[in-house]
């Protein structure tokens, strides 16, 4: 089966074809095509005037959509996420848990056991927690915060794959269970933290090279100890998860990073809870309430920032204005730096042999076809 994309803008890491063709042969992109050279013969024809295509985007920073959180432990909420994302162009996904007992952890990762696999990809979770800094919880619910647990962690993983833990490398045990991860082959990350850089680099001795949400919930750029957000600007080998909805990072602190940091060590997230995909209301999380205004998601009582109801391509449009970097290099950060700082394989590029995970754009980052394994999952 052949699937060409013809007369499209196609972008990747490192190309931009202007009036370029992708052909796709079953599930794989098969080769790429420039302007003006012969096109093969195809079973469909897709075509792409007037849009870009893109290499599907990856979050591996999502709690949930359409108002449902994959910790609701619902099959329904499952495969109703999986779908929605499609409509921001996301292919693949990991779905993120929050800190909870370990019974509802369980259940909710056998609930994306159960998962159709009719939306995005699923090819594994990320525990945001329970491991985390108790003064450091954010909008995540402090009754269930506990020490680091290799064999809770493994525990969870024979229900369901875990690619990566999110947890506070200052706790006692946690440079170990970094280690640990690690030869488990599941990725640790920092986050609700409130490691100086110290206690950083012992964490990144064991093999700590992510950090969550960067800037939130977590120690602050200082000039006596620079903490994790200097860690994650100074050490070039740090992949860093970014929310880039101009809320939770300013504008100015966006363009500082993607400056020194660049697209090849940034992961644009959505954090996404419930209310994403939704009106503004009132919703939950955790079991913690959320008001939801002007699209911004804070806790009932605080105000602090829970989640947010950010989608991929916003996110993508927001980094293109405020950096005005080469959609060539920018697009990385949406698929590709997911794919190196995870070891997902085969995903993030449209170059021969990669997945047909494609993402089909207007000029104004509005998703119009959305492409899994060569599959159109998602058309406007």
């Amino acid at each position: 089966m052949f699937t060409l994309i013809r007369n499209c803008r196609v972008v990747s890491p490192g190309i931009d074809l202007k009036d370029g063709s992708i052909l796709i042969e079953n599930n794989k992109i098969a080769r790429l095509f420039r302007a003006g050279e012969p096109l093969p013969a195809a079973d469909r024809t897709i075509d792409g005037t007037g849009l870009t295509a893109a290499p599907g985007f990856v979050d591996v920073h999502c709690h949930g959509r359409n108002n449902f959180d994959f910790c609701d432990a619902s099959v329904e909420g499952v495969n109703t996420i999986a779908r929605g994302k499609l409509e921001e162009g996301v292919t693949t996904l990991l779905p993120t848990t929050l800190t909870l007992q370990e019974s509802d952890l369980a259940a909710a990762l056998r609930s994306v056991a159960a998962y159709d696999g009719k939306g995005c990809k699923l090819p594994g979770v990320h525990l945001e927690g329970p491991f985390i800094n108790p003064k450091c919880t954010g909008a995540q619910n402090p009754a269930f915060v506990r020490k680091p647990d290799l064999a809770e962690v493994r525990r969870l993983n024979e229900i369901y794959p875990v690619i990566k833990v999110s947890f506070a490398i200052e706790m006692e045990g946690a440079p170990e269970l970094a280690a640990a991860l690690l030869a488990d082959g599941i990725t640790p990350s920092c986050v609700h933290s409130a490691a100086n850089y110290a206690e950083f680099r012992r964490g990144y001795d064991c093999g700590l090279r992510n950090l969550s949400h960067f800037c939130n919930q977590m120690t602050p750029l200082h000039h006596r100890d620079i903490g994790l957000v200097g860690a994650g600007l100074l050490n070039d080998d740090v992949y860093i998860e970014f929310i880039c909805d101009k809320l939770h990072i300013c504008p100015e602190m966006i363009a500082l990073t993607f400056k020194v940091k660049g697209p090849e060590h940034i992961q644009l997230i959505s954090d996404a809870m419930r209310a994403s995909g939704m009106p503004d209301g009132e919703y939950t999380l955790g079991g913690l309430p959320v008001i939801v205004r002007d699209g911004a998601a804070r806790l009932k009582e605080g105000g602090a920032l829970a989640g947010s109801t950010l989608q991929i391509k916003d996110a993508l449009r927001n980094v293109a204005e405020i950096t005005a970097l080469p959609l060539s290099r920018l697009i990385a950060s949406t698929g590709w730096t997911q794919a190196q700082a995870l070891g997902l394989d085969g995903i993030g590029k449209l170059e021969s042999g990669f997945a047909a995970d494609v993402v089909m754009l207007t000029p104004e980052f509005e998703v119009v076809r959305t492409l899994v394994d060569g599959e159109v999952r998602f058309e406007r």
